[in-house]
């Protein structure tokens, strides 16, 4: 149902007008060596996609950089921009997170969702009935989590499982389910 890392980047909710909806693939922890390189954790299902030449948008400004090279290094990537030659113009971008536009990102088979398409779906029971808005996804170890704030304000976890999610209709925004006895809260 749900696909794990590309994570919104963005508040919930939708961009606005003509505004790019980024997604955060990999967060830069620290300069490396002396050629400019960071060390970057990678926040992304799909790391073979971060290639040399490719644009990407630096920190909550979303500053356009070049990816100059990279590879791989024990658990992340060692990633160097174009104009940041040597490790103090690297150090300038530690700590950020590194974004790509959310347009650019690989369709998934039918059926697929990624986390931040899910979040503000309205929620609704079989019968048409609201439950509330979908705020979050929690990954676990057997299946990833709908965290749904009801209108009341209590939350709700809905697990993304067949036998409870019935559809995804990113079209009209909505997730239709079928609750398993005991699940829905008093309120």
């Amino acid at each position: 149902m749900g696909k794990g890392s590309e994570t919104s980047y963005e508040p919930a909710g939708s961009p606005k007008l003509g505004e790019p909806a980024f997604v955060v693939i990999g967060k830069l922890l620290r300069p490396h060596g002396l050629h400019g390189e960071l060390l970057m954790q990678v926040l992304t299902d799909y790391p073979e996609r971060i290639k040399p030449g490719q644009e990407v948008y630096i920190g909550d400004e979303h500053q356009v950089m070049h990816i100059r090279h990279c590879r791989g290094h024990h658990t992340g990537l060692l990633i160097a921009f174009e104009g940041c030659n040597d490790p103090e113009s690297a150090g300038t971008h530690r700590n950020r997170m590194v974004s790509v536009e959310a347009s650019s990102i690989p369709e998934l088979p039918e059926g697929e969702y990624y986390h931040h398409q899910m979040i503000g779906l309205q929620v609704l029971l079989e019968n048409g009935e609201p439950l509330g808005t979908v705020t979050g996804i929690l990954e676990t170890g057997a299946n990833d989590v709908c965290v749904v704030r009801r209108e009341n304000g209590q939350e709700m976890l809905i697990p993304m499982i067949e036998a409870v999610i019935v559809k995804i209709q990113l079209a009209s925004s909505e997730m239709i389910v079928r609750l398993m006895p005991g699940l829905l809260p008093d309120g």
